[in-house]
This record gives structure tokens, sequence and C-alpha cells, in this order.
């Protein structure tokens, strides 16, 4: 049984973004400089959330840690200029934060993408306006799935963890809210369905489409209710 829905968090990529096109791209950029072909985006999209390591782990040849380190901050220097220019805030999403704002609930990210790059998304994607708290992969030493930046959050929104909403597509937010004692919700229509699976998942609320978000908060009483 859901307690009532005083805020919601929101992973990043795969969950308010459709990010894969732009990282994608800079994967493929670095596969250029070693004469690799490119990779498709569909191919690839599944590791999204993983950030570079993990998609340069998925879409690099292996090698030693000097090289993959060079690879990484290659895939760095090449997105932190070319973060949106393809993404997009996937359908529904736009309607759902509009309704959140609507009903005085107030909203933030926590995402393990690094501030450097988040913020110019933010500001790109026409989210600062909006935005009640963002947390990200290096405000704190740790990141997601560790509770604290979910923790930090809720402090930044004046809400205890019980009544804030959780939303991500990957294992590792699910993970992070759980520790931290917020209400999790797992989307299936970003990067990482393949993974939500088991105990961990299974009090969440499934998401297929962020208008189940609306509909669940309607069906709840809300703080701005």
């Amino acid at each position: 049984m859901m307690n009532r829905i005083e805020a919601v968090l929101f992973d990043l990529d795969g969950t308010l973004l459709d990010s894969a096109p732009d990282l994608v791209g800079s994967l493929n950029w670095v596969r250029e400089t070693e004469n690799l072909e490119p990779l498709a985006v569909a191919e690839m999209s599944r590791h999204a959330s993983k950030g570079a390591v993990g998609l340069l782990k998925a879409g690099m040849p292996a090698t030693d840690a000097d090289l993959f380190e060079a690879w990484r901050q290659r895939f760095l220097e090449h997105y932190a200029v070319n973060s949106f220019r393809h993404s997009r805030l996937y359908d529904g999403i736009p309607e759902l934060l509009d309704f959140l704002g609507r009903n005085r609930i107030p909203w933030g990210i926590v995402t393990n993408k690094i501030e450097s790059l988040t913020f110019p998304i933010i500001e790109a994607a026409n989210l600062k306006a909006s935005i009640a708290c963002v947390v990200c992969g290096d405000t704190l030493n740790e990141s997601k799935p560790h509770p604290a930046p979910v923790w930090l959050a809720c402090e930044m929104l004046e809400v205890k963890p019980a009544g804030v909403l959780f939303v991500g597509d990957d294992i590792r937010d699910v993970q992070a809210g759980n520790a931290a004692g917020t209400q999790t919700a797992a989307v299936y229509y970003g990067y990482g369905s393949d993974e939500l699976t088991g105990e961990e998942v299974r009090a969440s609320l499934p998401v297929h489409h962020p208008n189940d978000l609306v509909e669940l908060i309607r069906s709840k009483p809300s703080a701005g209710n």
C-alpha cells in the first residue's frame, strides 16, 4: 500500500530523457578515432543508463586501463558539447511535469551523471524553472545505488523519504530508493528494463508510460490535494 505522495524524484537518462542518441553518438565518435565502424543506437541504447564506462565496456574492444581511460576522456569531452543534439524528453514527460506543477507536488532529479554534464541538459530541456532539486553523481562521495543521494534530495525537498516516490529505469534506482526508504516506481520504457526483475523490484509501481504516474498520483492523496 503506497503512502501519500508528497514529492517525486526522477532518474534522468532513460526516465525523463531519451539520451541514447547522443550518448551512443559520443561512443561512435570514440570508435571512429580507433577506425571502428559505428554501432546502431537501437543496439547500444540498453547500455545508456550505465554512463560512459558502461557504454565503452559494451561498445569498445577489450584493452588496458590506460587506453580505456583515454577513451573515457574522449567520450566525455565529445559528449559535453553534444549532449542535447538529438536527446529529448520522452513523450508524456512534459505533461507529467506540468501535472506535478499544477498540483504543487515538488519534483527533482537524482542521477549518476556528473554535475558538469547534467546542468547544461536541464537548461537545454527547459526544466530549470520547475525543478526543485538536483543531485548528481559527483554531488556527494557516494552515488546510486547508495541511498545518500536520495536522502540528500529528500532533505532539499523538505519531505521525509516515506512521502517521496523515486522513479527510475535502472535497478540501481530501485535499490537506492529502497535503501533510502522512499516509495519506488520502475520504468519499463527506459534502458534498464531487462534488469528490473526480482524481489527488489516487486514492490515498485510498474511504469510503462509517464501517464501511468499521472494516474497513480491522481488516485492517491498528495500534498497538493
